[in-house]
């Protein structure tokens, strides 16, 4: 178990231990690619929302005073004019003189110069040429594209936790060999100095173990550092508190083919087709929505209306139905439906092409999982060679038949089999990575 100080207590501590499916929840919780994500999700949920209150009624309201400089309705009546001969006998025997006299003079009349009118409307939309209905579908592919975009960025941090995971742990195994290495080192160190006490030995070959012990020494320092470095990487993009932690992963490598998908129908559940699929679909009904606005549309509605234009307070209600036809909207309208039709053509064309890129994108992944098991298989082979190397030779020093310099390097080609074989591990299971992603696993 791995202990760090405490600089509370003077004590230790036992350290954190992550495993890689715990560090790629982490990241998965704490990084902003996958919040902004998130919050894409939201705008798109609420978007579809609001595109599901177009089924609903548009209720509005209006509200006007005014008082103007003049009467907005004006006039003059003769009433000598209006009167017929007939009824002008008989008021003559009638009235006086003076009265009929003041029936020739003009009258002046005006209204509205001042006053208010309200009123509400609700107008339901009863056809729109498929607008409402199918804008509501687009913004249900909007916010499906906006989860399919969040499992892109979802598989993105993952890998790059997951790359992360595999560096660290390829500079621990590193790590672990350059200590092998050191004390075999020391090892050797002890015999030939005892060696060269006794005279049996040269003096030179200590050199050579002592400067091979500063070579290690150096390395050892560097690893030291890089593994600070990484760890603080990992720590940042996994959001831990801090960066005292270990992490605990398998070294035995399993064979790939039970990794391995039927790619025809792996290629269905692929977030990248989906996108295409969707954006296939997003197209259809952009079209769709093109044809609606230039097709006539229909409301009913009804209202309550008041004014005192006459200066006198009156209400009423109707009902009313409108019927809206484009006609000069036609010559512009045709072309942009074309349009839509070219890019739903578009993108049906390509999605046939990208799947089938697609598909080539699974076999290269898959051919290069392959290859890195083989190198995998290569670089523990070689380590089983460079074992058996190192054992002979340092025999055969032993025995005075061979030199320190052949020694040594069979020691250095011990250490850089293990390296490779490291190297080759950690690449195997990047490769395994990429493939999941790719066949959508």
């Amino acid at each position: 178990m791995a202990f760090v100080l405490c600089s509370l207590c003077c004590g230790f501590l036992p350290a954190q231990t992550y495993s890689l499916e715990q560090l790629k929840d982490s990241a998965l919780h704490n990084n902003f690619a996958i919040r902004s994500a998130q919050y894409d999700i939201e705008a798109a949920n609420q978007q579809r929302k609001e595109a599901f209150t177009k089924y609903f009624p548009n209720i509005s309201g209006t509200g006007l005073w005014f008082n103007a400089n003049k009467a907005m309705a004006q006039t003059s009546l003769n009433p000598a004019e209006m009167i017929p001969p007939e009824l002008g006998a008989s008021l003559a025997q009638m009235f006086p003189p003076e009265a009929l006299a003041a029936l020739a003079n003009p009258v002046s009349i005006s209204m509205m110069k001042n006053g208010v009118i309200a009123g509400v409307q609700a107008v339901q939309p009863v056809f729109a040429g498929g607008q409402i209905v199918n804008g509501n579908k687009l913004a249900k592919v909007g916010e499906d594209v906006s989860r399919l975009q969040m499992r892109l960025s979802e598989n993105e941090v993952e890998k790059t936790a997951e790359q992360y995971f595999w560096q660290l742990a390829s500079l621990q195994e590193k790590m672990k060999t350059v200590e092998a290495v050191e004390t075999l080192l020391n090892d050797i160190c002890k015999d030939v100095d005892v060696a060269v006490r006794a005279g049996v030995a040269m003096r030179n070959d200590l050199l050579q173990v002592q400067l091979r012990q500063n070579d290690i020494a150096s390395q050892k320092l560097k690893l030291r550092n890089g593994l600070a470095l990484v760890r603080m990487l990992l720590s940042q993009y996994c959001g831990l508190r801090d960066t005292s932690f270990v992490i605990s992963y398998q070294t035995d490598a399993v064979p790939p083919i039970s990794s391995k998908q039927d790619h025809q129908q792996a290629l269905l559940g692929t977030t990248e087709y989906q996108l295409l699929g969707k954006q296939v679909e997003a197209a259809n009904l952009q079209h769709k929505i093109a044809i609606g606005q230039n097709l006539p549309s229909v409301a009913v509605g009804a209202g309550l209306n008041y004014h005192n234009l006459l200066d006198k307070n009156h209400t009423f209600a109707m009902v009313f139905a409108t019927v809206s036809v484009p006609i000069s909207d036609w010559w512009g309208g045709s072309h942009a439906i074309k349009r839509r039709k070219v890019e739903h053509q578009q993108a049906q064309e390509q999605l046939q092409d990208n799947a089938e890129l697609l598909k080539i994108k699974m076999q290269s992944a898959w051919n290069s999982v392959e290859e890195s098991y083989q190198q995998l298989l290569l670089a523990q082979l070689s380590i089983e060679q460079a074992e058996a190397n190192l054992r002979l030779n340092r025999d055969y020093y032993n025995a005075g038949m061979t030199k320190m310099s052949d020694l040594l390097e069979a020691q250095m080609l011990y250490q850089q089999s293990c390296d490779k074989r490291t190297d080759a591990f950690a690449d195997y299971q990047n490769k395994l990575l990429e493939y999941r992603q790719a066949t959508g696993q």
